[in-house]
């Protein structure tokens, strides 16, 4: 059984967190375990009753984190692709991680607001932004970016292409991917 590990996406809504992901886990199933647990995913199946409160998304975060520690557990490569915005949240899971002996990776998918809200296919930023809908990340509550992950994606500059490649390079270089 190979080597487990998280490699957890974070970012603003539409940053490309699940494009990116979702492109490494086709690109990686093929040669090792890898499981995809997508923030919309998680919230419909294991987070439904949660509001978007701190605390409630914290919870949220933990959850995931949970999961994702038990997937590595087994040899499985967990790839995370969640907002979460706060850093205390983000930090909490790599601590815990890191005490279970798992590689915790946080790439932090970087694509400024203005490019974010261009992409929005589900028109959240348009509703954020009209008031309609209250807590949205990068609107009306904060995102905290990483202070030093693993890698930082500018999505805004580089293609879904160059970020993958990037992306493989660094599982390589951790010993993730032979």
């Amino acid at each position: 059984m190979g080597r487990g590990g998280i490699v957890w996406f974070t970012g603003l809504p539409s940053a490309g967190k699940t494009t990116l992901a979702r492109a490494l886990v086709a690109r990686l199933a093929p040669v090792r375990p890898v499981e995809l647990l997508d923030g919309d995913d998680v919230r419909r199946f294991l987070s439904s009753g949660l509001s978007f409160s701190r605390e409630d998304r914290d919870t949220n975060i933990a959850r995931i984190a949970f999961v994702a520690r038990m997937l590595a557990r087994h040899g499985v490569l967990a790839i995370v692709a969640a907002i979460s915005p706060y850093a205390a949240a983000r930090d909490e899971a790599k601590q815990h991680s890191a005490r279970e002996g798992h590689p915790f990776l946080e790439i932090f998918v970087h694509a400024p607001l203005a490019v974010a809200i261009a992409r929005d296919v589900k028109g959240l930023y348009r509703r954020a932004l009209a008031g309609e809908i209250a807590q949205f990340t990068g609107v009306s509550d904060p995102y905290e970016p990483p202070a030093a992950p693993a890698l930082e994606l500018r999505t805004d500059r580089e293609s879904v292409a160059a970020c993958e490649a990037r992306l493989v390079e660094l599982l390589r270089d951790v010993d993730l991917l032979s």
